[in-house]
């Protein structure tokens, strides 16, 4: 199993076809009800969350990001309106995702967003998003953080490669869209994938 790395994810957006361009284009002129993930991240990763967009909607998931669902939100006006917008994205979204870089702690919003949606469902994870071909083994969470599954993909060459899984421990997962219904990972002596 791997972590996905900034390179992965920027060329994974520098190469999106010609479809996907217009589909992301027209996300901000569509009405929408409800989302499978709300990719909560730092903005000073744009680049790398628009290929964790690209890459979660080719599995089939619909992903709120705000600046490509809701691009007319001031990052530099904050309002009331603004923060109960978020909150019903929030709300209509079956789990939250966090994509943990490096600048994941630069954001004022990413704590609001993750203890919001921790303390209504309890439904959220971690997407580690690292600057060099790090793995499971150089991972690390740290203080709340470690509260939460995170989310691996799995190598090229795997069987499963069409698939996401939720990890809480090294023999602890399920796979993504499973874990999106409300199971729970379960303990496993060894990993298949």
């Amino acid at each position: 199993m791997a972590l996905y790395t900034s390179d992965y994810l920027k060329r994974t957006a520098q190469n999106k076809s010609f479809s996907e361009r217009v589909e992301l284009s027209a996300q901000k002129d569509r009405q929408h009800g409800s989302f499978d993930v709300f990719l909560c991240h730092s903005y000073l990763d744009k680049d790398e969350v628009e290929g964790l967009y690209i890459v979660l909607t080719r599995l089939g998931l619909k992903v709120y990001v705000d600046w490509i669902i809701d691009p007319h939100l001031d990052r530099n006006n904050v309002t009331k309106e603004t923060a109960e917008l978020v909150r019903q994205r929030l709300h209509s979204s079956k789990t939250l995702l966090l994509a943990l870089s490096a600048n994941a702690n630069l954001s004022k919003w990413v704590p609001w967003e993750l203890g919001y949606v921790d303390g209504h469902t309890q439904q959220c994870g971690l997407i580690p998003v690292s600057k060099d071909n790090a793995n499971r083994a150089s991972f690390t969470r740290t203080e709340y953080l470690l509260l939460y599954p995170y989310i691996e993909k799995p190598n090229d060459f795997n069987l499963f490669n069409d698939k996401l899984w939720t990890v809480e421990s090294a023999n602890s997962y399920i796979d993504f869209k499973d874990w999106l219904r409300g199971n729970k990972p379960k303990y496993a002596s060894t990993r298949f994938f």
